[in-house]
């Protein structure tokens, strides 16, 4: 029996990518865990790599930008699986532009997503704690854009510094119910999709690559096990933390 048999993780945007590996390595961990996407036909991957460790899994749509599909989302997790013990806040979208030439409706889409949708996600989840007199563990993803500046990417970064506010706040607001609130900032990490851009742009590829003192880009595997450490019971003194996984970039 692992120490956290019996708990029950919700995973937002687990459809690919971090979300789907962090849904596997909580499933390794021990977790049940319910997964979201837009399109629920889009998470049956996820829904396998869960179950092949044993675990059982739920799937259900989620916009993050609806505070009423955050309800809905929710509720329907609470009645498939019984409970929730942990959000994982991993919905979000990127943006690469120019600051001088970001468009208003650009930046709230943004913000909409990586803030607003990580708040209520947040709020909504910690209410069903407080209401059944339970604690539980919250992990955002955040990102190094949270604490460093980037050219291109002012509307992600500064929407990453907001998660990362948004830990730091809640994780004090809501300690006294035994709620811990804590964020994983991710660096350059070379998933499929980030892959597929450096094989195109490979200038770009060097130019990242050489910022990292470890000399590596992160592994999907190497933010997962991050997110499922915070996330479980080895953890229970951290609160209000992020966790920059990155290979040393944010401190050169």
């Amino acid at each position: 029996m692992t120490t956290n048999e019996g708990q029950v993780a919700l995973v937002t945007g687990a459809s690919y990518g971090l979300g789907a590996m962090t849904a596997d390595y909580l499933a390794r961990d021990g977790f049940d865990v319910a997964v979201t996407d837009l399109n629920v036909d889009d998470l049956a991957d996820t829904i396998a790599l869960i179950e092949k460790h044993g675990r059982k899994a739920f799937a259900t749509s989620l916009d993050v930008r609806s505070v009423d599909s955050i309800d809905a989302a929710i509720a329907a997790t609470i009645e498939g699986m019984g409970k929730i013990d942990v959000l994982i806040n991993n919905a979000g979208v990127p943006l690469s532009k120019p600051a001088l030439d970001v468009e208003p409706d650009e930046f709230d889409n943004v913000q909409n997503i990586n803030v607003r949708g990580c708040y209520f996600m947040c709020q909504r989840f910690a209410r069903h704690l407080v209401d059944t007199d339970r604690k539980g563990s919250i992990v955002n993803l955040a990102s190094t854009f949270a604490v460093i500046g980037v050219p291109g990417v002012s509307v992600y970064g500064i929407s990453k510094a907001a998660v990362a506010g948004i830990t730091r706040h809640l994780a004090a607001d809501w300690a006294k119910y035994g709620i811990r609130v804590n964020a994983v900032g991710p660096g350059a990490t070379e998933t499929k999709i980030r892959a597929a851009n450096f094989a195109a742009n490979p200038e770009v590829r060097e130019w990242n690559l050489s910022r990292i003192p470890m000399g590596r880009f992160g592994e999907p595997e190497d933010t997962a096990e991050a997110v499922a450490f915070l996330a479980g019971s080895k953890s229970e003194y951290i609160n209000g933390h992020l966790l920059v996984v990155d290979g040393a970039l944010t401190v050169t």
